[in-house]
């Protein structure tokens, strides 16, 4: 049988920024990967077809779905680009209607059956590795947690919970070999690199407000050292791959099990680098230094707000001088450092944004930062709280295609109204690094020349926007 695994293009939804989201980087689909990794273990003939990292339209996916001639699609979307992979369904429908539809990722998982649009004739719901094993076997729904489907009459019917991969050592080495692997590169301070993605842990232990652990869960899994480090050696000498992003939601949350994989890259000396995402309070001089002999070129930490009475309603839990301290650690061992900010979460007004602001303007340790727009994605708390109208919030934008980080805003936070955060988050890049000139070196690097045109761009946009509020030294308080 064969078999197309489609992801559509999403990054020209953010039309004048999308630069730096494809700057950043095209990420390969590893959930698709391991997808056609089991499917081909099965028997199955598979093509996976990356839309965004090989830059092209719907239309072109479906034309080249449509000669593939396959039985079964399965496309995977997150909530803010859900209406693409409708779309996408909807067109190859109508091109080829006897051919079965499947629809996973997140936004389904979260809102299963007010999701579960006509064009698709199933949907997979949460961790679906099981459950695309036991589809393509044949097995009866009976047998298979995770499945949404609809009777003759047009009932919704769902198979019950997905089941949870117990031991991930059993999940097979993702199918990058149908992937266009030239693609996908990574903006850095040490130029554009060719990488991949790799998956150490699955599942996140915390509950901050604004992530939502729905498809993977609360309970954390962890792969053998061993096997991590055979597919990174697979990738170096296999595709020619020397970088790699950990996806792991939190990558010292087991300080052992990062020892582990650091001890194994430094014996065999594989010559790679690599980054990932942790918090700081979860990172010491000897694991720092352990991680870059290993390789370790890039650590991101999510620091989101310096006011105090926000961080705990977010349920951060992060204490903020372990920021400075983490970075300042990061900086001595040459190690680039991304800390992560929010603005439009529960309690934030202006004085909190110029907080958060003045912190980024004077900490000299913090070589790069980011600001986006709290969203409140289906399956988190802070939607929940959107919806119910707790803590000030006020969703007033309900289409889930304007849930996007930059340039959009769909709540009322406080007296800030959605323009007031999209005007804020404008006023944000520019005062973090226009008026900075220790970070102008990192985001050159990082977002090429064009990037820091358009920064400067933002910075006109705001005073040709009027009055000012975030820029100045006076304006924060410096």
């Amino acid at each position: 049988m064969k078999i197309s695994l489609l992801y559509p293009e999403w990054t020209g939804e953010y039309k004048q920024i999308s630069h730096f989201a494809r700057k950043a980087g095209h990420w390969p689909p590893l959930n698709l990967a391991y997808l056609a990794a089991i499917a081909e273990r099965e028997g199955h003939e598979v093509e996976i077809i990356d839309g965004e990292a090989e830059g092209i339209s719907i239309d072109e996916m479906v034309e080249r779905t449509k000669y593939f001639s396959p039985s079964i699609v399965g496309i995977t979307g997150t909530t803010p680009f859900y209406h693409i992979c409708v779309e996408l369904a909807k067109k190859i429908k109508e091109k080829k209607p006897d051919v079965t539809t499947i629809i996973g990722g997140p936004h389904i998982t979260v809102l299963k059956e007010k999701a579960f649009n006509d064009c698709f004739d199933y949907a997979f719901i949460g961790e679906s590795e099981k459950t695309w094993e036991g589809f393509l076997r044949r097995k009866s729904f009976s047998e298979i947690g995770g499945i949404l489907y609809r009777e003759p009459n047009g009932e919704i019917i769902s198979s019950g919970p997905s089941q949870q991969i117990g031991d991930i050592n059993d999940l097979p080495i993702p199918a990058r070999h149908l992937l266009k692997l030239h693609n996908y590169t990574l903006g850095t301070a040490d130029g554009t690199k060719k990488f991949t993605t790799i998956m150490t842990m699955r599942g996140c232990p915390f509950k901050c407000i604004f992530c939502s652990t729905k498809v993977f869960g609360n309970n954390t899994r962890r792969r053998s050292p061993l096997k991590v480090v055979k597919e990174i050696k697979e990738c170096r000498d296999k595709y020619d791959i020397w970088h790699f992003m950990f996806l792991d939601d939190t990558l010292t949350l087991n300080r052992q099990h990062t020892i582990d994989i650091c001890d194994l890259l430094i014996k065999e000396k594989l010559g790679i680098t690599w980054e990932g995402s942790t918090r700081a309070n979860l990172v010491d001089e000897e694991l720092i230094k352990k991680m870059v002999q290993a390789g370790l070129k890039r650590l991101s930490f999510g620091l989101e707000t310096v006011d105090e009475t926000m961080r705990e309603t977010m349920k951060k839990n992060v204490p903020l001088d372990r920021y400075i301290e983490a970075n300042k650690l990061t900086n001595k061992y040459g190690i680039e450092t991304f800390n992560s900010c929010m603005i439009g979460l529960p309690g934030e007004t202006e004085d909190t944004i110029r907080a958060t602001l003045k912190f980024l303007r004077q900490s000299k340790e913090i070589k790069q930062a980011n600001i986006s727009i709290a969203v409140p994605y289906p399956g988190t708390e802070l939607y929940d709280m959107a919806l119910k109208e707790e803590h000030g919030l006020k969703l007033v934008v309900k289409d889930f295609s304007q849930f996007k980080r930059y340039n959009a805003a769909v709540m009322q936070v406080g007296d800030l109204l959605p323009e007031d955060l999209i005007s804020a988050q404008n006023e944000a890049f520019a005062s973090i690094y226009v008026f900075a000139p220790w970070r102008w070196d990192s985001l050159i690097k990082k977002s090429g020349e064009e990037g820091a045109e358009l920064t400067l761009k933002r910075l006109m946009k705001c005073i040709d926007g009027g009055e000012t509020k975030f820029l100045t030294d006076k304006q924060l308080g410096i």
